[in-house]
């Protein structure tokens, strides 16, 4: 079977196509009403016709284009950083008598660089977050003796649980880190974000050398 090839040709329109699409502006002259071109039939036909195949031609134009807007979408390009050309900062969080979730908040927000104008969500974009002063991180409420932490090894009897006051004592660092890492994502990218915190009990840290910048919370 031989296919034909599909040809657009403009197709002279009808009467009524023209007297509905190609009416040409009137303007009044006189006590006539009518500008003089007007009285002309033989004259005006002719440039109904061609202001006919004139929107005609032009309508098949606006569907053509339409149906390829796919093609004017490939000059359109979207930003991808890459993790090796991002520049890293450092920043200092006080987190004393600050309450765990802003502190958590804001170390999160910097470390995946959600303020960045380069943000990609699928590449690591964040700087390095440092706090400091872990075991003075202030709970609300009744947290501080409801709130638990549990772990299990998979072995039997290895199910451990201790409440928020217990791990204040045994590791402070946990507050904050637990708290931090639940609100990065739980997969490969999530994990190299999480390397870039370091939480230290007391007001010092060994990172003075990278001169980090300190992070006021509201």
């Amino acid at each position: 079977m031989v296919r034909r090839k599909r040809t657009t040709s403009l197709i002279t329109p009808s009467p009524s196509f023209i007297r509905h699409f190609a009416s040409p502006g009137k303007t009044p002259c006189g006590a006539a009403g009518y500008s003089l071109t007007e009285r002309n039939e033989n004259t005006s036909m002719q440039n109904k016709v061609e202001r006919a195949r004139r929107v005609s031609r032009e309508y098949l134009t606006l569907r053509s284009t339409s149906r390829s807007f796919r093609a004017f979408s490939a000059l359109m390009k979207t930003f991808s950083a890459k993790a090796s050309e991002v520049p890293r900062k450092w920043w200092v969080i006080d987190a004393k008598d600050q309450v765990l979730g802003q502190v958590a908040v804001k170390a999160a927000n910097l470390l995946r660089g959600k303020a960045k104008t380069i943000f990609t969500p699928h590449v690591d974009t964040g700087d390095f977050v440092v706090v400091i002063n872990a075991e003075k991180v202030r709970l609300t409420g009744k947290k501080e003796d409801q709130k638990s932490y549990m772990s299990f090894s998979g072995y039997v009897g290895g199910h451990k649980s201790e409440n928020a006051r217990a791990r204040r004592v045994r590791h402070p660092e946990l507050l904050v880190e637990r708290a931090v890492r639940g609100m990065i994502p739980h997969n490969r990218l999530g994990r190299a974000v999480y390397r870039k915190l370091k939480v230290y009990r007391g007001d010092s840290h060994p990172h003075t050398a990278q001169q980090p910048q300190a992070v006021k919370l509201i």
